[in-house]
């Protein structure tokens, strides 16, 4: 049965033919690495001047800068990792095989229950994977997990700093515009408290290349009634920039 669907037909080999390890030459890039979805945070860092451009990888859509800064009087790497799945997956792998090996992604999620307070910080404890990527590094599965030190280290920084969240699992989709009442209902009801596009894949991706990684998330928009409420929440500017200082405190605890 599972021949009908190629999404189902996982190979174990582990040696694809383009395998980023022989494509990609290590650089000196520090082992700590923030996975940032906030364009305008990295932005804001590079304008005054605390980012250095260490490598830089390409795609269609144009370069995609992996930057360096000094946070605690340590070195920590830095990029952002596009949006969806494949992109994600994709330079997650690139910066693995440059040379990084612990990752903490901060990013913003909409959520299933209208009770999560926009900018309330979720850590995923594992992902519904509803998404493509994740199915060719893992053997199928309602769901994969993030990494249980990346999650006790988020846990003990934002412990430390009093600061409120919410553990519970993600929903990971590739189709915005197909998120339904009916599929909202079913992902609340086996526990999931946010969805977004990226995390099944990256926690899949961390799994597979045997690094560490766990995801940080804020509620954004609401997305648990009959219909979208925005919440403004790409505006939430210091709620983002709070996110990445605490995803790089977190990071180098690793």
């Amino acid at each position: 049965m599972h021949n009908d669907y190629p999404i189902l037909e996982f190979d174990n080999q582990r040696e694809a033919i383009i395998e980023p390890a022989r494509v990609i030459k290590p650089i000196d890039i520090p082992e700590h690495c923030v996975i940032c979805f906030f364009h305008e945070v990295i932005q804001d860092l590079c304008q005054h001047n605390r980012l250095k451009t260490i490598a830089s990888q390409k795609s269609e859509i144009g370069a995609h800068p992996i930057y360096e800064l000094e946070v605690q009087g340590k070195r920590l790497a830095l990029f952002h990792p596009g949006v969806g799945a494949p992109l994600a997956a994709g330079l997650l792998e690139e910066v693995i095989a440059l040379g990084a090996r612990k990752f903490i992604a901060c990013g913003g999620a909409g959520v299933l229950d209208r009770e999560i307070a926009l900018g309330h910080v979720v850590v995923p404890l594992a992902a519904i994977r509803d998404e493509g990527t994740s199915y060719h590094y893992l053997p199928a599965g309602r769901e994969v997990s993030a990494s249980p030190a990346g999650v006790a280290a988020i846990e003990a920084v934002l412990k430390k700093h009093e600061h409120a969240y919410l553990l519970g699992k993600t929903w990971t989709t590739d189709a915005v515009y197909r998120e339904t009442p009916a599929k909202v209902r079913r992902r609340r009801q086996e526990g999931c408290v946010t969805v977004e596009m990226e995390a099944a894949a990256l926690f899949a991706v961390a799994q597979f290349r045997q690094v560490t990684l766990a995801q940080m998330l804020y509620g954004g928009d609401d997305v648990s009634g009959s219909e979208w409420d925005s919440r403004h929440w790409d505006k939430s500017v210091t709620v983002r920039e709070r996110l990445l200082w605490l995803a790089a405190e977190a990071c180098l605890l690793l």
